[in-house]
C-alpha cells in the first residue's frame, strides 16, 4: 500500500491503527473478529452497521473491514484496480490523457482506488473516475469559478480538497487550458 500513498496518509494511516486500542478499548484483533459477526455484506453497509451497533467512526471501520475482508483488488494491487476501473476504451483514453498531464510532476504520488485513480502531491490535487458513455469525471483542488467549465464537485467520493470538477468526453478536452487547471491544483497541493 505504501508506494501509493503520500507521506501524510502513510502517518493517517498508522494513526488510525494505533489509536483503535487506545481509543475504544479494542484491539484490532478484537474488532475484526466483531466485522466478522455483521449480518451485512456489503462494505458500506458494514461501516454502517459498525458505526450504529458499536459506535466505531467511519475510518476507523473502513480500516478495520479492510483487514476484515481483505479483497482481491486492495490498496496494494493498483494495477488489478486501475485494469478493474479503466475497461472502457473511451474512457480508459480520457483518464490516459489527464494522466500524461500530470506524469512529470517532481514527487507525484499516484494512488489507485476501487472508484478512481487519484494524484497527490502533499495532497490530493485531481482524481477522475470513469461514467457512462465512454466519459470520466475529473475533480480538481481549485475553486469552481477558475474556468466556466468547472463546476462545484458535490459528493464524489474523492477528497474533499477537490472542490471542481469537470465530465470530459474525450481525451482532446485535456487541452492547454485544462492542464493550466491540472498545475494550479497541483501548486495547491
Amino acid at each position: 500500500m505504501g508506494e501509493h500513498l503520500t507521506e501524510r496518509q502513510k502517518k493517517w494511516f498508522a494513526s488510525v491503527q494505533a489509536s483503535l486500542e487506545r481509543d475504544t478499548g479494542k484491539s484490532l484483533d478484537e474488532w475484526v473478529a466483531i466485522a466478522k459477526t455483521c449480518p451485512e455484506t456489503t462494505s458500506g453497509k458494514q461501516a454502517t452497521w459498525l458505526r450504529e451497533q458499536h459506535g466505531l467512526g467511519i475510518n476507523r471501520a473502513a480500516y478495520v473491514l479492510s483487514v476484515a475482508f481483505p479483497s482481491s483488488l486492495g490498496w496494494d494491487d493498483a494495477d488489478g484496480l486501475r485494469a478493474a476501473l479503466w475497461k472502457d476504451p473511451a474512457s480508459a483514453a480520457v483518464f490516459e490523457a489527464v494522466e500524461a498531464a500530470v506524469k512529470a510532476y517532481p514527487g507525484l504520488v499516484t494512488g489507485q482506488r476501487k472508484g478512481f485513480s487519484a494524484w497527490s502531491h502533499e495532497f490530493q490535487f485531481a482524481a477522475v473516475r470513469p461514467i457512462r458513455g465512454g466519459r470520466a469525471r475529473l475533480g480538481l483542488a481549485v475553486a469552481p469559478a477558475a474556468d466556466p467549465r468547472l463546476e462545484p464537485a458535490g459528493k464524489e467520493g474523492w477528497s474533499e480538497r477537490l472542490k471542481a470538477a469537470v465530465t470530459l468526453e474525450s481525451p482532446d478536452q485535456v487541452d492547454a487550458a485544462l492542464k493550466a487547471l491540472l498545475k494550479q491544483a497541483w501548486d495547491n497541493s
